[in-house]
């Protein structure tokens, strides 16, 4: 091939002149499409599970990709938005997802039944004294004023099986009502929670941040009770990964890994920039988005996105007969 411009091998101009030098000229330049495409291909896909709230991590990474060095060139993402945790464990049971926003309790479960192996990666957000403990809230005009009232009544949660379940049944066993016999549980997404409250098709229902804000806002609505109240500190949401799928690509997921553990990084430290962020991802306003996110009343994070096995191990014993030692089956990415 000709020396152009100084560099041997690279693809010519489309302003080269002569019969034989443009077939020369095109034959080449398809041949450096062909290349190119081939080279697009070569790059791995992690396919990642999502949802919202509360995954700033994973949100600068679908909104600001040109801050992480190796999306889009040492690997790619396919997301997929789902409703919550549990329907992300399906997927990940299936094969249909490498990696997906996952709860202690969901993760626990799999591990138990023998249906689910993962390693747990990063930690998206949790809860410890002070900070914002998602809790469910009633009508200020309703008769309910304590745990025991829940009696006959319809409830929201935003997923059955998912991680505030194992929470929620603790609590309702602690005051003397059966979970399985006293209430009617239905799924509420937590961006209809406040919807479906007002409207009277549930009784009480969780509440969880940025739509918590947005209710307490606008007024008429109370706090019940807080999961805090019945754990001091609940893991959330962890980042997992199919077992199967680390072991066969360690350096693939490393790389997400590393970029997980950035975007938390840039989410702390331009706040400004994440509300913007989650804005986008979520629809809520940066006025509403100011009162909590990132402040006192919202999530607790760790540092680095380290998961807290401590609390996850704490969350699996109070499983009681489906205790699953979670600390030990799992390991964070190096």
């Amino acid at each position: 091939m000709p020396v152009k411009n100084g560099r041997a091998g690279a693809c010519p101009r489309q302003t080269d002149r002569g019969p034989i030098m443009n077939r020369i000229v095109v034959a080449t330049l398809l041949a450096c499409a062909l290349a190119s495409v081939a080279k697009a291909q070569d790059v791995p896909t992690i396919r990642v599970g999502w949802t919202i709230p509360a995954e700033e991590a994973k949100y600068w990474m679908m909104r600001r990709p040109e801050r992480f060095p190796n999306l889009g060139k040492g690997y790619k993402i396919e997301w997929s938005q789902f409703q919550g945790t549990s329907p992300m464990s399906q997927a990940l049971m299936a094969g249909a997802l490498d990696c997906a926003t996952q709860g202690v309790l969901p993760i626990a479960q799999g591990m138990d039944k023998g249906s689910l192996a993962t390693y747990v990666v990063a930690q998206h957000v949790g809860e410890k004294p002070g900070s914002f403990s998602v809790y469910w809230a009633v009508k200020d005009d309703s008769p309910i004023r304590k745990v025991e009232d829940l009696k006959g009544k319809t409830i929201g949660i935003s997923i059955i099986g998912g991680g505030t379940h194992g929470p929620f049944n603790l609590m309702l066993k602690r005051h003397g009502v059966d979970p399985d016999k006293d209430i009617k549980l239905v799924e509420v997404s937590f961006s209809l929670s406040e919807d479906a409250l007002r409207q009277g098709r549930v009784d009480a229902v969780n509440m969880n941040q940025p739509f918590a804000a947005r209710a307490e806002a606008k007024g008429g609505v109370r706090k019940l009770f807080a999961l805090s109240e019945v754990l001091p500190n609940i893991v959330h949401i962890l980042e997992a990964c199919r077992k199967d799928f680390v072991d066969k690509n360690p350096e693939l997921v490393k790389q997400y890994v590393k970029d997980i553990t950035a975007g938390l990084k840039l989410a702390l430290a331009d706040r400004d920039e994440t509300m913007k962020v989650v804005s986008e991802i979520t629809k809520a306003p940066v006025a509403v988005l100011d009162t909590y996110l990132l402040k006192g009343n919202d999530f607790a994070r760790e540092p680095g996105a380290a998961p807290n096995f401590a609390a996850i191990q704490a969350m699996s014993a109070h499983r009681g007969a489906d205790r699953v030692a979670v600390s030990r089956a799992q390991r964070s990415m190096k």
